[in-house]
């Protein structure tokens, strides 16, 4: 492979590849970087596999064919209907993700919401922590500052805020 000229690299051809690790890729070159000697092999199916190798590792390569252009939209075999799927799912969990993060407040509140979060429902009512959509925990976020729900709910988030102070204070002594 070392003293190819790159020719029979070119974009569009298919080619059998075997490597110096064993493996046999047969798929068509989407692309041939010179400067870092990486190939990009793609195989069609019902799904598309896109592989980098590098060059060095080819041992020997057999030519089967060529396609004319193997980026051409109209012939890409892309699930755009899966990828839009996927991208729309990653925006909901994003903007779910975004709503856990407290706006104006200090990184003791939004450690003890991640705390109840994970026993709890909880959300943001602006610097409220809202759990169970009734117990209502209010800045300075103590026990005493628990209000609504019922007394069992209210038992429940003061000991679970109770915890997670004394966890907070054991690992940053003389700040809580």
């Amino acid at each position: 492979m070392e003293g190819s000229s790159g020719e029979e690299l070119a974009v569009g051809c298919i080619l059998a590849i075997k490597t110096t690790l064993g493996d046999e890729i047969e798929g068509q070159i989407i692309a041939f970087d010179r400067p870092s000697n990486f190939l990009g092999t793609s195989k069609a199916g019902s799904r598309r596999n896109v592989r980098l190798l590098k060059a060095n590792f080819i041992k020997d390569f057999t030519f089967l064919g060529r396609v004319d252009d193997p980026l051409d939209p109209k012939k890409c075999l892309l699930d755009l209907g899966g990828l839009q799927a996927r991208e729309e799912a990653a925006l909901r969990q994003a903007e779910i993700e975004a709503e856990r993060i407290g706006v104006g407040v200090t990184s003791e509140a939004q450690s003890i919401f991640d705390a109840l979060s994970k026993t709890l429902p909880v959300r943001w009512e602006k610097t409220v922590i809202v759990v169970m959509n009734e117990v209502r925990v209010n800045n300075p976020y103590l026990p005493e500052n628990v209000s609504g729900g019922t007394p069992a709910a209210n038992d429940r988030v003061k000991k679970v805020l109770d915890f997670e102070r004394k966890r907070l204070q054991a690992r940053t002594p003389g700040q809580c």
